[in-house]
């Protein structure tokens, strides 16, 4: 361990809201009249609400880590151990030769007919041609379809609160910065993907563009991810959020695990007018920095349709473009060649034995 650790810097945050200020922020869910009948309810509710608040009851659920951690009387969270032991189980089967090939299919859109567009996206017919195009290599598919979070009650991926700027070790894997009981910041779909992500064999992510970027649903989960690569397995070495233990370990040494290294990727990005291939260069150089390998050439695409044609039509305008739905079944065929190859160790990436000069 280092001698000297640097300096905690603080004086950002907010003071905690005050009772009256609580009260309203937390009534402001049941606005509708139909909750008036339990009025007398929810101020109990409310009241637990506040309590939890004020003690900052994140994690009230824990039992003692146990010996396969550094520190085995810790207190660790109950629903973070489970996470991580559903990861670990996803893992050994990911691994296992036995088992068939998984690839996860991701719906980077924001939009289905669940909700206001009252339409599916272009991007979700997408993932259903490469669904049946993995079908026909005899590959397994998992949709992750993050348009859910737009339409599905109570369902949440939250922002990243950034711990990886403080110390690597301060970001665990997975995440534990969520579920936060006391600041209400539950319902935490980031749980289930991560399990998702390490099941798979191979990852193609679909996305449109909005305004040169990705969407807002799919940018929550690539941040969410940042745990995946250099993240700390052992949330007893800095015993929860210690920010002094966690810098103290990084100078000491980090070796920057990669946990979904290995996995092969492809990507579809699609647009109307402009950004698709800043999209695309992005995604890629993010997956290639975790460690994943690209499928080739044709794993990864970036395509208009419709270009400066009326969104009203968009749908019509896909229906017609059937060289570009080609190209979207080919990088499912790609990924699936990738796939078979990894599988069988015949694919890796060529500068997977080389120590980085700054490894970060």
């Amino acid at each position: 361990m280092t001698d000297h650790i640097p300096e905690i810097r603080a004086g950002q945050a907010p003071e905690p809201l005050g009772r009256d200020e609580f009260r309203l922020r937390f009534m402001q869910s049941f606005h509708d009249p139909s909750f008036g009948a339990v009025a007398g309810a929810l101020a109990q509710v409310e009241e637990v609400a506040w309590s939890n608040y004020h003690a900052g009851r994140k994690a009230p659920v824990t039992q003692k880590a146990g010996a396969e951690f550094a520190d085995p009387g810790y207190d660790l969270s109950v629903e973070w151990k489970a996470t991580r032991d559903r990861l670990l189980a996803a893992e050994r089967t990911q691994k296992d030769a036995r088992t068939r090939s998984r690839v996860l299919l991701i719906n980077g859109s924001a939009r289905n007919d669940g909700t206001c567009p009252g339409e599916i996206s272009k991007t979700y017919r997408m993932t259903k041609w490469a669904r049946e195009t993995l079908a026909e290599s005899d590959i397994d598919s998992d949709l992750l379809d993050l348009s859910l979070l737009t339409s599905s009650y109570d369902l949440h991926i939250h922002p990243c609160k950034g711990c990886v700027s403080t110390a690597m070790p301060l970001c665990h894997w997975p995440c534990s910065c969520y579920p936060n009981h006391g600041a209400r910041q539950t319902s935490d779909w980031m749980a289930e993907i991560y399990e998702k992500w390490v099941a798979a064999h191979g990852v193609i992510i679909m996305t449109p563009t909005y305004w040169y970027q990705t969407p807002s649903v799919l940018k929550l989960m690539i941040d969410r991810l940042v745990c995946a690569d250099g993240g700390n397995p052992d949330p007893t070495t800095t015993h929860g959020k210690k920010a002094a233990e966690a810098k103290a370990l990084e100078l000491a040494g980090w070796d920057y695990p990669k946990h979904l290294a290995g996995r092969a990727y492809g990507l579809v990005v699609h647009g109307d007018v402009a950004g698709i291939e800043g999209v695309r260069r992005g995604l890629a150089d993010w997956l290639d920095w975790m460690g994943l390998i690209d499928a080739g050439k044709q794993s990864a695409l970036d395509r208009y349709v419709g270009y400066y044609e009326s969104y009203a039509e968009s749908h019509q305008a896909l229906d017609r473009d059937e060289a570009f739905q080609r190209e979207v079944r080919n990088v499912a065929s790609a990924v699936a060649v990738a796939v078979g190859q990894l599988r069988a160790g015949t694919l890796s990436k060529p500068d997977a034995g080389v120590p980085p000069a700054r490894p970060k």
